[in-house]
């Protein structure tokens, strides 16, 4: 897995909300691998009905993998 994803994967150990995210994230079959924008992810979290707190996770998680790409 690459992009935002296999950035993701890194904190599956972490207990913390992107812990939570990079959990969910890794159960998730139909977890988006593309295209890696930020929307993508979004969608797709809004589409399985995340909750809003799921959501800034998300955002901070993606502004976290941005400053590092």
């Amino acid at each position: 897995m690459n992009g935002f994803g296999g950035w993701l994967a890194q904190f599956t150990q972490v207990r913390s909300g992107i812990g939570d995210l990079a959990r969910d994230a890794a159960a998730d079959a139909d977890w988006p691998e593309e295209p890696d924008e930020l929307e993508t992810y979004v969608d797709h979290l809004e589409a399985a009905g995340a909750s809003t707190a799921a959501l800034e996770t998300l955002v901070d998680a993606w502004a976290q993998y941005a400053a590092r790409r």
